[in-house]
């Protein structure tokens, strides 16, 4: 533990959110640092590199104007923390923790470092108990599970927008328990914050929401999901709350990481992003889970918008590896005008069978999701053969199914901005299988 705190005044160089500092006596990785300018202006940074007695700095801000001879910089011997407090509950901030609601800071009961602490495989309490979406194609097929991270993959032009409000203004916990959610949104346009607003201000104070605007940091945008995933681990493991954490884009947060990386000037790994996104993605989603002779839970549904559409491109290809299934959004399915455009057959909820079934759900939901996705996935086969052939030129028993896979598109997969708890999302897939004589077995 150091003694005192250490001030310099030898930056040898400024490259956009990065500080070179020579002849630093000691230094560790992640500690906080404050620079000073000669006009007063006050700047926070984190320490990414050290090599020799050359220190590189993350400055959480703007480098414009600082003078490499007369701005001073001090170490504090800290990493970065996070002000932690029950009274953040119904407040927005921005990337760096400050509010943006015209409210005055809370008065913090502890803090936490941001970089969180890794949870013991041995600790963790297996997912179970479902997460109700109010979305069809989501609680009733692909079922997020308490404890569970699932992204959902959009592409551009796609209403994920929408899709993600709809999410964070219906989701609820059935049972007992406290439910809220850390809602994360990285690189908005106006019209987008404007909008995200209007949603929580219809919320109560069941959320706390971090904006990173397109204009603001590009650092903020890497800090805003660490603070978000700080406060959701205090209010889930400290207050007992069960915590859904949104983050939405996270092509955005990634471009981030490539445009520091090669401010940096580290060599790129594939399409020019750093050769460490999968350890930096996965020290996020993998805070999300529950302890053991724990209440609380963190439960991750992150966002992506894959670039050209792209399944296979690092960023959706990479999340892929570290989460637990996905949710895709088609452009086919918002080109036949269904809302939300949920494309349900790459579509996959790996912890599903541990939160559904008798006790649960329903007894009957596995059997209404497999019946569903059988004769969907058949329906779908037919439609490329009808391009072929032509509907008349079909089985009078493939042309049932061909309008049984029609009907579970504008019925099932489309619901507007309609809420439906599984209950009421189970009796609709019930209904359709029925209105075609398929049994439950």
């Amino acid at each position: 533990m150091r003694l005192a705190e250490h001030c310099y005044r030898s930056i040898c160089a400024i490259r956009g959110p990065l500080v070179f500092v020579e002849r630093v006596f000691e230094a560790r990785i992640g500690e906080t640092v404050t620079l000073l300018a000669p006009d007063g202006q006050t700047l926070e940074g984190e320490v990414l590199k050290i090599d020799t007695e050359q220190v590189l700095i993350q400055v959480f801000g703007e480098t414009y104007g600082l003078d490499l001879e007369q701005t001073s910089v001090t170490f504090h011997d800290i990493v970065k923390r996070a002000p932690l407090s029950r009274h953040c509950l119904g407040r927005i901030f921005n990337g760096s923790f400050r509010p943006i609601d015209g409210a005055p800071m809370f008065i913090p009961e502890r803090w936490g470092a941001i970089s969180g602490a890794p949870i013991n495989p041995v600790s963790r309490e297996y997912p179970r108990e479902m997460i109700e979406t109010g979305i069809s194609a989501i609680d009733g097929l692909n079922s997020l599970i308490k404890g569970q991270k699932l992204p959902i993959f959009s592409c551009a032009g796609l209403p994920a927008q929408e899709l993600v409000a709809q999410i964070l203004a219906q989701a609820r916990l059935p049972g007992a328990g406290e439910f809220v959610v850390v809602f994360v949104a990285l690189g908005l346009t106006y019209h987008e914050y404007d909008f995200y607003r209007r949603t929580l201000e219809e919320m109560s104070s069941r959320f706390v929401a971090f904006f990173n605007l397109a204009g603001e940091p590009v650092v903020e945008r890497l800090q805003a999901p660490r603070l978000g995933l700080t406060v959701a681990e205090d209010l889930a493991f400290n207050h007992q709350m069960d915590v859904l954490v949104l983050v939405s884009d996270m092509t955005n947060y990634c471009d981030a990481l490539r445009e520091i990386s090669t401010a940096r000037e580290e060599l790129p790994g594939r399409r020019g992003y750093p050769g460490y996104m999968y350890s930096d993605l996965a020290s996020l989603y993998e805070r999300a889970g529950r302890l053991r002779d724990r209440k609380g839970s963190v439960t991750l549904l992150p966002v992506l918008t894959m670039p050209e559409d792209d399944i296979t491109h690092p960023i959706p290809d990479l999340t892929g590896y570290i989460t637990e299934g996905q949710i895709v959004l088609s452009r086919e399915m918002q080109q036949k005008e269904l809302f939300p455009p949920i494309d349900v057959l790459p579509c996959l909820s790996r912890l599903m069978q541990h939160g559904i079934g008798e006790g649960q759900t329903r007894a009957d939901h596995r059997q209404i999701a497999n019946l569903l996705y059988q004769y969907y996935a058949k329906g779908r086969d037919l439609r490329k053969l009808e391009a072929v052939v032509g509907k008349d030129g079909l089985l009078e028993e493939d042309q049932k199914i061909l309008e049984m896979a029609d009907n579970f598109e504008r019925s099932f997969v489309h619901q507007g901005n309609e809420r439906r708890d599984i209950n009421q999302t189970l009796d609709i897939g019930l209904k359709l299988l029925g209105e075609y004589g398929v049994k439950l077995p």
